[in-house]
């Protein structure tokens, strides 16, 4: 079995709680928070602009050498305003459970991402982890800090 990972990462915006929470809650702006080279597009047909639970997210993104992959998450838990959890159904980790905290703080948001993931194949996963996983989900993260406040503000 190979190793549970963990990254977090935190983001401050000058921007009220119900913009951010707006922005966040809707899973069409995913592709507009993702890498443009990571080919990501929503496949699912959206019921709403807003999430719910029990809600299925169904993507493709090409993550590595432009091969394609389908994603398919299910909204588990909403807390509006607060929190919500996604989890992987389907598609290239053993586990993916990714947490979104928002709290409001004097002149803006604090945004929270927990993600905890488990890559398939025991060791194999573990190395590949080492080698290019972990950095590829870092330098997503970091997209995203960078992104973000044009997509909000």
């Amino acid at each position: 079995m190979s190793r549970t990972y963990r990254i977090k990462s935190v983001q401050v915006m000058p921007v009220t709680l119900e913009q951010a929470w707006k922005f966040f809650s809707d899973p069409n702006n995913l592709q507009h928070i993702t890498p443009k080279n990571m080919g990501f597009t929503v496949k699912s047909e959206a019921h709403g602009d807003r999430i719910y639970p029990g809600q299925i997210i169904e993507y493709s993104l090409k993550p590595m050498l432009g091969i394609k992959v389908y994603w398919m998450t299910e909204i588990t838990h909403v807390e509006e305003n607060r929190f919500f959890v996604d989890e992987q159904r389907f598609g290239p980790y053993s586990l993916w459970h990714h947490q979104h905290h928002f709290k409001e703080i004097p002149g803006g948001v604090e945004m929270t991402d927990i993600v905890h993931y488990r890559i398939p194949l025991g060791w194999l996963g573990d190395l590949a982890n080492s080698l290019f996983v972990r950095r590829k989900l870092d330098k997503l993260f970091k997209y995203r800090t960078e992104i973000i406040p044009r997509c909000l503000y």
